[in-house]
């Protein structure tokens, strides 16, 4: 079957599977049903597909990734099984990573892994020497860490013989891995990303630079404990088979989405635009269908719900027909979001005056976070309720690896900005939406001089607007805190976790399930095969 364009009509009233929402978890979730033979509707209340991974021309002749921006998490098993690379996926490697000093001074590390230890000689002699053990070490936790995002976690509170086979399984994995390695893990589940950084390396540029992966999307610090965790997740991500390595999509994660949405379609798929969810319709205990704002109702023998946690339990649901326990736990899910984006339009590269007129070194990721303490003094001004007025920035000129991102001669800068707290206190988003863009601009005006005089538009996101356009609650990036009481079992209640619910026929599919958030697709998979199981024993 070719794959049409989605429609604002529905084809029919009655299919196997209605999810709810046009994310990549959802267009995930719906393509393997689709694969095995069901009929699918996916129902998304905006415009276009992607959820928060998209694409749009903000600026004339501009293309910006508005909120999600990296590609990395992704399972390889998805690109094979859902046949994308026919379908037009395009990864581009980001091959550098750039990091300014407030001293004038730079880190810049590219593919090359000789050229990459001169450089951090430069710094220190003795992280150089340290850099082979720590990529080590964590290499062998990512390796045991690595089943877990494959496999549905297990239900501690189950005593079905699956129940226990799984319990089994992964007392076995952890019993087998090496002592070390195994309290490696524990102390970066547990641990905060300066701890476990201190016993590596010594410089403030190398140390400031990796543990920014510590804090992305969540509310800590890098010597907070939970920023071990945060670490570890981002360490997960690969290119290539290479850990640690990301990428940028041809035509930005928007063109990543309109991939899936291809394959999708091509599986028999039915894409539904601009149409709201307003509740799942249930029928003694079971979910029938959905009925959607303007009050057209479409049933279905299964609904999958591809949004947050609030919504999927609180919001389309009764609470009424939950356990009293889900619904407390679902009040107490921590969302509290803490980035932002604000995107450039610019006239053409900035420059560093260190480097002069050369700009290779944006071909990657630009990181403002220059030490450790840098990043916690960030922290510290959203720990009381306001955004960072010297944030930590991760910026991609992705118009340098995808030229038909602007102009000729343009660029599009994307910066992702830490921290940006979803309350604010004394104020609002919408009064404060402009001053935030001035204190980002104004950090990378002290870091790159002249970067105002290039600026031709500029596009700030707050976290409530990722809320209002996305409909990620507080504008949490991960759909829900990367906190170890809210990962692997607990994600996103406990006794919940395999993306069933009290309702039968009622599943969830999005990043507050196991594994979580970034562009991964691992959620939408796992919770079809639960889908696909359950359907069998009917």
């Amino acid at each position: 079957m070719s794959p049409t364009s989605p429609t604002r009509t529905a084809k029919s009233r009655e299919y196997d599977a209605i999810v709810i929402g046009g994310g990549h978890n959802g267009l995930v979730n719906a393509a393997y049903l689709a694969k095995a033979g069901l009929s699918v509707l996916v129902v998304e209340r905006r415009h276009l597909v992607g959820g928060a991974a998209i694409t749009e021309e903000l600026y004339p002749g501009f293309q910006f990734t508005t909120f999600s921006y990296a590609l990395s998490l992704l399972r390889p098993d998805i690109i094979h099984e859902l046949d994308l690379v026919r379908h037009g996926f395009m990864p581009i490697l980001m091959p550098s990573s750039f990091a300014p000093m407030e001293n004038g001074d730079y880190l810049l590390l590219g593919p090359d892994r000789d050229e990459n230890l001169k450089e951090i000689m430069r710094h220190s002699a003795h992280d150089a020497d340290a850099m082979d053990r720590y990529e080590h070490d964590v290499e062998r936790v990512c390796q045991l860490v690595k089943p877990l995002f494959d496999r549905v976690p297990p239900n501690l509170f189950g005593k079905s013989p699956e129940d226990l086979a799984d319990l089994a399984w992964l007392r076995s994995h952890l019993g087998d891995a090496p002592a070390k390695v195994l309290h490696d893990a524990v102390r970066m589940l547990t641990g905060s990303a300066a701890d476990f950084l201190d016993d590596y390396f010594e410089s403030d540029i190398l140390k400031g630079y990796m543990a920014s992966s510590g804090i992305i999307g969540t509310k800590v610090g890098p010597m907070s404990q939970g920023s071990g965790l945060v670490l570890l997740y981002h360490s997960l991500g690969e290119h290539d088979g290479q850990f640690g390595a990301w990428a940028f999509h041809k035509g930005g994660n928007g063109g990543f989405t309109q991939v899936l949405a291809r394959a999708a379609q091509a599986f028999g798929v039915e894409i539904l635009l601009e149409s709201e969810v307003d509740h799942v319709v249930t029928r003694d205990g079971r979910a029938v269908g959905v009925v959607l704002g303007d009050g057209t109702e479409l049933t279905s023998r299964t609904v999958v719900s591809a949004v947050d946690p609030r919504r999927t339990f609180l919001e389309l649901v009764e609470p009424r027909e939950l356990p009293t326990d889900l619904v407390e736990n679902i009040n107490r899910f921590r969302f509290q979001g803490t980035s932002a984006k604000v995107n450039f339009a610019l006239d053409g590269a900035p420059r560093y005056p260190a480097l002069g007129d050369r700009t290779d070194q944006y071909r990657g990721f630009t990181n403002i976070g220059p030490s450790m303490e840098y990043l916690e003094r960030a922290f510290d001004d959203a720990k009381y309720g306001w955004y960072s007025q010297r944030p930590y920035l991760d910026c991609a000129v992705q118009s340098m690896v995808d030229p038909d991102m602007a102009p000729p001669g343009k660029h599009v800068m994307s910066c992702f900005v830490q921290y940006a707290p979803y309350h604010l206190r004394g104020s609002d988003w919408d009064t404060e939406r402009e001053k935030f863009g001035d204190t980002v601009q104004a950090t990378l005006e002290s870091f790159f001089p002249g970067f105002g005089d290039l600026v031709l538009h500029r596009e700030v996101v707050t976290p409530l607007d990722i809320e209002r356009v996305v409909g990620l609650s507080e504008g949490n990036i991960f759909a829900g805190e990367f906190f170890a009481p809210q990962m692997y079992f607990f994600r996103p209640a406990p006794g919940w976790s395999q993306y069933r619910t009290p309702i039968d026929g009622y599943y969830q599919c999005g990043s507050g399930t196991h594994p979580g958030g970034c562009v991964m697709g691992a959620p939408g998979k796992l919770a079809s095969g639960q889908i696909l199981a359950d359907l069998r024993q009917e």
